[in-house]
């Protein structure tokens, strides 16, 4: 009979060999599993990793004792909106109403060209915020260093450097037919009474914030456009006379009868035809920022609905004065037309960039 030690050297090495290899195997699963973890679900929102949370929840509001001010960014090309801040003592933004309270934006010259009043806006769950005001450069703006001014009713409570960045345009002439130049140049009470009701809303600043997530296109993305903002256009009407005006959005050569989504939530301030921009919608989203869309071929919204980001809300076509089917895209930014594309790029206002430079001033 063989000794025990003759064969129970095999049994062990065979069993080191499954011990080696389940353990190798929980390696790699536990690997795996925590590799998948970090990994984001399609459609998941993920944080913006420039501004880590630890470092908004390290914001010490006690140490806030004075008024801050800040433009976030410090500078802009023409048609780019950027954001006022301006941030009471401990972030107690219930204690002042911002009715009274607004931003002017100065040319290079000293010539005031712009002017958004503010309103309460949190940064933090437990109710610390400031007040913003959105403001941007008209897309006719020269370029150079310039100044924000902060006031109170007539007292000025600040004054911020700023620069406006130089930006070109491109032209375009575009000749208009017996009825678009009728359309366009014609006096008419109907069309005085819409462009009345129409300044009525996008002068309105309000209170609510529907959204301040980056917006999304009303059109799929890649959409040829058939204009741009800022364009600089010449209009060549029937009877040999012409006439130049700048583009306030952007024209997306859609067919007619295509789909129309809301670029974010907000609520519909406007749904319905006007003479010169066809059948129209307007949506609020934030406090004085709208975004339009003219030229629809039907609307399937009505005025006080709240719509989501990419809901529907029509169908192009080529109402009003327009040479083909297209869609208008438009924002405007305290009465002024802004960028579609920096909405789109970044949020507006951007509550992490606020957040870290409160962090970098202490």
């Amino acid at each position: 009979m063989r000794p025990a030690s003759s064969f129970s050297p095999p049994q062990n090495e065979n069993m080191k060999h499954k011990e080696t290899t389940r353990y190798l195997i929980c390696l790699i699963v536990c690997f795996t599993l925590t590799a998948c973890s970090s990994v984001p679900l399609a459609g998941e929102k993920q944080e913006d990793a420039r501004y880590p949370l630890e470092k908004e929840q390290s914001i010490r509001w006690e140490n806030i004792k004075t008024e801050s001010f800040m433009a976030i960014p410090q500078e802009a090309a023409p048609g780019e909106p950027f954001a006022v801040v301006y941030v009471p003592v401990l972030g107690k933004v219930e204690e002042k109403t911002g009715q009274n309270t607004y931003a002017e934006l100065y040319s290079s010259a000293g010539k005031k060209i712009s002017t958004g009043y503010f309103w309460a806006s949190p940064l933090d769950e437990d109710g610390h915020g400031a007040w913003i005001a959105l403001l941007t450069p008209p897309s006719t703006a020269l370029s150079g260093k310039t100044r924000v001014r902060i006031k109170e009713g007539s007292s000025v409570l600040a004054e911020i450097p700023f620069t406006i960045r130089e930006r070109e345009f491109i032209s375009e002439i575009i000749p208009l037919n017996q009825q678009n130049t009728t359309l366009r140049v014609s006096p008419d009470p109907k069309k005085t009474a819409e462009a009345k009701r129409l300044w009525a809303i996008l002068s309105t600043t309000g209170s609510e914030i529907y959204s301040t997530a980056p917006f999304i296109t009303p059109v799929p993305a890649e959409t040829r456009r058939s204009s741009f903002f800022g364009d600089r256009r010449v209009y060549r009407y029937a009877d040999g006379t012409s006439d130049t005006a700048t583009h306030a959005g952007i024209d997306y050569a859609v067919p007619k009868g295509s789909a129309v989504y809301s670029a974010a939530d907000g609520r519909v301030m406007l749904a319905s035809p006007r003479i010169v921009t066809g059948n129209s919608v307007i949506i609020e989203h934030l406090p004085g920022v709208y975004s339009i869309y003219y030229h629809l071929e039907s609307i399937k919204v009505k005025e006080g609905d709240q719509v989501l980001c990419g809901e529907l809300i029509g169908f192009s076509g080529a109402t009003g004065l327009a040479t083909g089917p297209h869609l208008h895209w438009e924002i405007r930014v305290s009465t002024e037309n802004a960028d579609p594309d920096v909405f789109v790029a970044r949020p507006l206002p951007d509550r992490r960039a606020i957040l870290q430079n409160l962090l970098e001033s202490f």
